[in-house]
């Protein structure tokens, strides 16, 4: 059983970094282990992309961040296949480092921006999952990193103002209130694994996964959508 990191009405500045440092040493280690024709493998939860371009567009919007580069229509679907193919040219590795250098060095930037890109950090994680899918590894919306995902995804859900949800996790010690609990909607009650939690707010199939949800729809959860 795991316990997620505190949870506070307040949000936490570092939090966001804490999780993509952490997912930095637990991911590149593992790309950098794997064979270049990993790279061209598909990514099952975004449609067209390779493993590469995934990897590609996690490092451009990292880069964006820490370089403070935000134009009009910035990580809309047109600008994430720009920065895709403004790396065509790159090796692998060089994508990697980015990568590293990105969860590296936008946790500060993020703190400072008042949680506008806290949810630019959980994506970054989910998209590690979708890359561990591809890959074939067990445990992709999950492992030790877990306990700092679930709670940015309580604050992330809590500053959007999104549906009020209570989860009973199989495989974390204390229940996860997400959204706004704001008393204007009695909160929906989820009952399963944490990491088809994950999946549901992330907009990923849940592979048939049993779970109880009640009070909500499962697509009012997406906070990516």
């Amino acid at each position: 059983m795991t316990t997620p990191a505190d949870v506070h009405d307040v949000r936490d500045p570092e939090l966001p970094g804490r999780l993509l440092a952490a997912e930095r040493d637990a991911l590149v280690p593992l790309l950098r282990s794997r064979a270049e024709a990993d790279y061209a493998l598909p990514v099952p939860a975004c449609p067209g992309w390779t493993v590469r371009d995934v990897l590609a567009h996690c490092s451009a919007a990292l880069a964006r961040v820490v370089e403070n580069r935000f134009e009009e229509g910035v990580f809309s679907p047109e600008s994430n296949d720009r920065d895709i193919a403004e790396r065509a040219d790159w090796s692998n590795e060089r994508i990697v480092a980015e990568l590293e250098r990105g969860m590296t060095e936008a946790g500060p930037v993020i703190a400072r921006a008042g949680g506008a890109l806290d949810r630019l950090a959980l994506g970054e994680w989910v998209h590690a999952g979708d890359v561990r899918v591809a890959l074939g590894v067990p445990e992709a919306y999950a492992g030790r990193v877990l306990p700092e995902a679930l709670a940015l995804l309580a604050s992330v859900t809590a500053g959007l103002g999104h549906v009020p949800l209570h989860a009973d996790l199989d495989d974390v010690d204390e229940p996860l209130k997400l959204g706004e609990v704001s008393g204007a909607r009695p909160p929906g009650r989820f009952i399963g694994a944490a990491a088809t939690l994950v999946r549901l707010y992330a907009g990923r199939p849940v592979d048939g996964a049993a779970y109880e949800l009640a009070g909500v729809q499962e697509r009012e959860l997406d906070i990516f959508g």
